[in-house]
C-alpha cells in the first residue's frame, strides 16, 4: 500500500463515489477501482460496501479511514519539516482557483511564485466553488480560491483576498419601475442562476427568506454568461456578478433593479490544521502584500 492508494481510500471514502473521487484525483475511474481493490487484496478486508447510495464504508472501513487520515497528515508534517530544514520551502503546490477569482492577482502571485521560490511547483486547477471547498477538504488541493457569501467553516484557515456585490437583472421593460421592488411580480417571475454556487445560490436563498416566498421556477445554469443572454432574453430574473451586470446595463441588455446585500468576499482557504505548512505560509504572505510590492 502507497500514499496515493490511501490518497484514493479517503477521497472515495469522502465523496462515498468512484466517479466524484476519480475527477478530484485527476484519476481514471478504473485506475481508482483498481487503488480500492489493492487496498482491499493487500489488508483482507472489505472497506466498502457498494449501494444505491454509493460507497458505503464497512465497520473497518470507518476504523481504518481515522488511520488513513492520520497517516497522509504525518507525511505531510514530516514533508513540512524537511522544508523548514532546509531553509527554503519546496515541492508541489496544488491550489484551486474558481471563476470568480481575479486573474492578474492569480497572475501575480504565480509570477512572484516562480521568481522568488523556483523549486516550488504549482498546479493549478479551475473549478466552481463548491469543487475548490470539497478538493480542500478531501485533500487533493492544498489550498484554494472560492466565494464566500456567509462565514466560513471553521475548519478552514481563510484570508479575503478581494469582493464583489451580486445585482439582480432582469430585460429591459420586464419589470415596470415604480420606485420599490415590486417582489409580488418578481416571485412569478422565473429565476435564473446557478443554484449550487456557493454565492448566487446562497444570495438568492436569503433574498427569498427576507421577503418570504419561492420562485414558481428556477433555471439554474452553471455559466454568467448564459444567465446574461436568458436574462437578456426576457426568461427571468437573473442573479449577475457585478462587472458583468454592469457591462450588460451599459450594453442596454439588462436593467438592474438593486444590488444584494451583503457583497460576496473572495477568499484564499486552507484547512486550519495545515496552516502553517511552509508552502501555505509563503502564499499567504505573497498574497498580504500591496499590490506592486
Amino acid at each position: 500500500m502507497d500514499l496515493h492508494q490511501l490518497k484514493t481510500f479517503v477521497a472515495v471514502a469522502r465523496e462515498r463515489s468512484i466517479t466524484r473521487a476519480s475527477e478530484l484525483l485527476h484519476l481514471s475511474q478504473p485506475a481508482v477501482s483498481a487503488h480500492i481493490k489493492a487496498i482491499e487484496d493487500g489488508l483482507g478486508l472489505a472497506l466498502f460496501e457498494r449501494t444505491s447510495r454509493g460507497m458505503v464504508l464497512t465497520f473497518e472501513g470507518e476504523r481504518l479511514l481515522v488511520k488513513a487520515e492520520e497517516t497522509l497528515a504525518a507525511h505531510r508534517a514530516l514533508m513540512s519539516e524537511a522544508q523548514r530544514l532546509k531553509g527554503r520551502p519546496s515541492g508541489k503546490l496544488r491550489l484551486g482557483a474558481n471563476g470568480s477569482a481575479d486573474t492578474v492577482m492569480i497572475g501575480r502571485l504565480l509570477a512572484t511564485l516562480s521568481d522568488r521560490n523556483p523549486e516550488i511547483e504549482v498546479v493549478l486547477r479551475h473549478g466552481t466553488s463548491a469543487e475548490i471547498l470539497a478538493g480542500i477538504r478531501n485533500g487533493s488541493l492544498d489550498a484554494g480560491f472560492y466565494n464566500e457569501s456567509g462565514e466560513p467553516d471553521a475548519e478552514l484557515s481563510t484570508l479575503e483576498v478581494a469582493r464583489f456585490t451580486i445585482h439582480v437583472a432582469v430585460a429591459p421593460g420586464a419589470v415596470v419601475p415604480t420606485g420599490a421592488v415590486d417582489w409580488r411580480a418578481l416571485a412569478e417571475l422565473p429565476w435564473i442562476y446557478p443554484a449550487a454556487s456557493a454565492c448566487c445560490g446562497r444570495t438568492a436563498e436569503r433574498l427569498f427568506e427576507s421577503h418570504g416566498f419561492r420562485p414558481q421556477r428556477v433555471i439554474s445554469v452553471d455559466r454568467e454568461d448564459v444567465t446574461r443572454s436568458l436574462v437578456a432574453a426576457g426568461l427571468g430574473v437573473g442573479l449577475l456578478h457585478a462587472d458583468h451586470a454592469h457591462a450588460a446595463s451599459e450594453r442596454g441588455e439588462v436593467a438592474l433593479l438593486f444590488e444584494a446585500q451583503p457583497a460576496v468576499r473572495v477568499m484564499f482557504a486552507s484547512l486550519r490544521r495545515r496552516a502553517d505548512e511552509p508552502l501555505l505560509r509563503t502564499v499567504i504572505a505573497m498574497l498580504r502584500e500591496p499590490a506592486g510590492a
